[in-house]
């Protein structure tokens, strides 16, 4: 068994020269975004979900983008709506979000 039932990995790289990257994309605000609803939610800690920050996950074309373990599930996202929607039904209910999955 895990430590974590789901831990989040939530790519908030800048790049410094221009191309396309996650934190163009609004990422570190919507990581902080699903970090504080995972509290009010009381499902953070072991045995629960984990959120963290990462660097470039190497899928900037496909960003924002974030990754869920041990599942090994690729998400992009667009706003709080869509990761209300991961956080529902992926992280509470254990359901795939299939609309916003990426090919792993």
């Amino acid at each position: 068994m895990s430590y974590y039932r789901h831990h989040v990995f939530v790519c908030t790289n800048q790049r410094e020269d221009g191309r396309q990257c996650c934190a163009e994309c609004g990422s570190p605000a919507l990581r902080d975004h699903l970090k504080r609803r995972t509290k009010e939610l009381d499902i953070t800690g072991p045995g629960g979900v984990r959120i963290n920050i990462a660097g470039c996950l190497d899928r900037c074309a496909e960003g924002p983008v974030l990754v869920v373990y041990p599942e090994a599930v690729w998400y992009t996202y667009v706003d709080q709506d869509d990761l209300e929607e991961i956080l529902t039904e992926h992280l509470v209910n254990g359901r795939i979000v299939e609309r916003l999955r990426l090919p792993g």
